[in-house]
């Protein structure tokens, strides 16, 4: 039996509940296609293209029922260590998987926020729509967004803290939580079956050779070089450079043949300057060790005196070339105060 519609009022209602209607199955049917464009990735980022930015965000209309994180990637520029481009696009990854695996249970949140990348030779017409002239570059689009270059954008100096400031910056403007971000074990089950493995058969001829004392352990010029070794480590920041996989040196824009050792700005250490202020800090370490163990064995006390004084410029000159680069990356300066004694 046909409806009846009995006024202009009641039609204009029937009316809108129809276009409301056809709205969200719309809205549903692009979720469930980005759903399972999700489902085909291992890590969960959607790639897009010039069609699917037309699809998914500028043909649609406002306000959406869901979010786009997007990682824009260039491939040329893949071997520009300075950019760390395929590191980048390696924790952004990293941010996905998380966000995935920690609201398996919430279907709703999973639908709410996909995470996506695009690359520049395939699309360079949706970077003009952005307004994407640099990278390391990732846009979040949100559901009221309808200029894509107003779009919000993650400040450059956060990319130094990697998937952890890539995982703020999603909670900080969808109010979704990505969970704490849970990095692959660097050995594999399977390798640490085979180190296990080694270990046994390699136990009982190690045992030995220690109750002989015929190891390196018993050897004192190995702790003491393994002892630098460590100073050196702690603090030249090779953990950091480790870890942030930071560069040893850049390339400078400006000077493509030059190199870049030193980076003036506290958003990120490059290798070179960790290795240098290691050094120097070793340096200071190595003489105040050797004056303590090996000068004060000296009988004669004028060779005792100059090389104490030796000992003494050489490290104020370390310590203040430490101070004067800390000083010229930060723009923080440090400054001697003497007891109001004695002014």
């Amino acid at each position: 039996m046909e409806p009846k519609i009995s006024s202009p009022v009641a039609l204009i209602f029937f009316l809108l509940l129809l276009l409301g209607g056809a709205v969200a199955d719309r809205d549903s049917n692009i979720t469930d296609e980005l759903l399972a464009l999700q489902s085909r990735s291992d890590s969960g980022v959607i790639h897009l293209d010039d069609h699917s930015v037309s699809r998914f965000l500028t043909s649609t209309k406002t306000p959406r029922t869901y979010s786009l994180i997007i990682f824009f990637d260039a491939e040329k520029l893949h071997d520009k260590t300075e950019l760390q481009l395929p590191a980048l696009r390696k924790e952004f990854a990293l941010v996905s998987s998380t966000f995935t695996a920690n609201n398996l249970g919430n279907p709703l949140a999973r639908s709410k926020l996909f995470f996506c990348d695009i690359e520049f030779k395939e699309s360079q017409s949706s970077f003009s729509l952005f307004g994407v002239n640099s990278l390391p570059h990732i846009r979040l689009v949100g559901p009221d967004v309808k200029s894509l270059e107003h779009s919000d954008k993650m400040s450059q100096h956060d990319y130094s803290r990697l998937a952890e400031s890539m995982a703020e910056f999603v909670e900080s403007r969808t109010n979704l939580s990505v969970g704490p971000i849970v990095r692959p074990p660097i050995v594999s089950r399977m390798q640490l079956m085979l180190i296990g493995v080694l270990l046994l058969i390699w136990a009982p001829f190690m045992i030995k050779k220690i109750s002989m004392g015929e190891t390196l352990l018993n050897d004192r010029k190995v702790w003491l070089f393994g002892a630098i070794f460590v100073y050196f480590f702690s603090v030249s920041g090779t953990m950091h450079t480790i870890i942030r996989k930071m560069p040893f040196f850049l390339v400078d824009r400006n000077d493509q043949p030059k190199l870049v050792f030193f980076y003036q700005g506290s958003g990120m250490q490059l290798g070179a300057e960790g290795f240098t202020v290691g050094f120097l800090y070793t340096i200071v370490g190595l003489l105040m060790a050797f004056v303590t163990h090996v000068l004060v064995k000296v009988q004669n006390l004028a060779i005792q005196r100059v090389v104490m004084i030796l000992a003494l410029l050489v490290s104020f000159w370390a310590v203040k070339k430490v101070i004067y680069l800390d000083s010229w990356k930060t723009g923080y300066g440090v400054h001697a105060f003497w007891p109001s004694s004695w002014n």
